[in-house]
């Protein structure tokens, strides 16, 4: 299935233009529409105290929520001129409630999500919570982009984490779209010596799609699998890392830590994931 509209979630954060620049190349190399979203997520609960504290609440809010479409109306302006520079189809839109929520509504007609890596020092604490409600209640794959550097293009030299595993099977499914015409792609594996080697009939898969690939081995040694994952990324050059998401439970991952915790903080290139 080809990518015919792309959904790019954003905000006032000095990385979202660069999520923007990287959402209109997209859009333009597959000749898909290209919609931008903004949230305005201050819906706090009312509060009420015995000396009427709560009501002082209200005017506060609204003052909040005035401040938010302001800045909305940049980021808006900001989008039109990024769609029609690059000469992309574009639409617009505005929602106010849960951040987590909205997205993942929003993208459920997308064929792909994208969204800002989530960084605690830009004063988006919700920001895990809009990753994970899109992971878990879109039902696409969400193409997660670092909130540091700049990315011309992905998916012209992917490489793919693979473990044979149902979340793996699922992310290079979904990533297929954004793969066609990629110059090669490597298909990675890491475990320990000795360890089955499970990419034979991942290889054939793509080659079946016309994707050229090839195998490689990794032992984690000293690092854990998301520090393998990046140093090769790094070291091959890859401009996309795919990747199942989330093949612990939630709450295992954050009691052990995990590679998709892993790779959300440490990440240094697009990543393209799928639970």
């Amino acid at each position: 299935m080809a990518i015919r509209d792309i959904l790019v979630h954003l905000d006032a954060a000095p990385a979202a233009a660069a999520r923007l620049e990287l959402a209109a190349a997209l859009a333009r190399r597959h000749g898909a529409r290209l919609t931008g979203l903004v949230v305005i997520d201050i819906m706090l609960p009312p509060i009420a105290t015995p000396d009427g504290g709560g009501a002082a609440l209200g005017p506060l809010l609204e003052a909040m929520r005035r401040d938010a479409l302001v800045e909305a109306e940049g980021i808006r302006t900001r989008f039109e001129a990024t769609t029609s520079r690059i000469g992309v189809a574009g639409e617009w839109r505005i929602a106010e409630g849960l951040s987590a929520e909205l997205v993942a509504r929003h993208g459920r007609t997308a064929d792909l999500v994208m969204l800002g890596q989530p960084d605690p020092e830009a004063g988006a604490p919700n920001a895990t919570a809009v990753f994970e409600g899109a992971l878990f209640s879109s039902g696409r794959p969400v193409l997660v982009v670092p909130h540091a550097g700049r990315f011309a293009e992905v998916g012209r030299r992917p490489l793919i984490a693979w473990n044979g595993r149902r979340e793996a099977a699922r992310a290079v499914h979904d990533a297929l779209p954004l793969l066609a015409g990629a110059e090669r792609a490597i298909v990675l594996t890491v475990g320990a010596e000795g360890d089955e080697d499970p990419s034979a009939e991942i290889l054939d898969h793509l080659g079946r799609h016309d994707l050229p690939a090839s195998a490689a081995h990794e032992t984690a040694g000293d690092l854990d699998v998301a520090d393998t994952l990046l140093n090769y990324a790094a070291e091959s050059g890859a401009d996309l890392l795919v990747m199942g998401a989330y093949g612990h439970s939630r709450l295992r991952e954050f009691v052990l830590g995990g590679a998709t915790r892993s790779i959300l903080r440490q990440m240094t290139l697009p990543v393209l994931m799928a639970h």
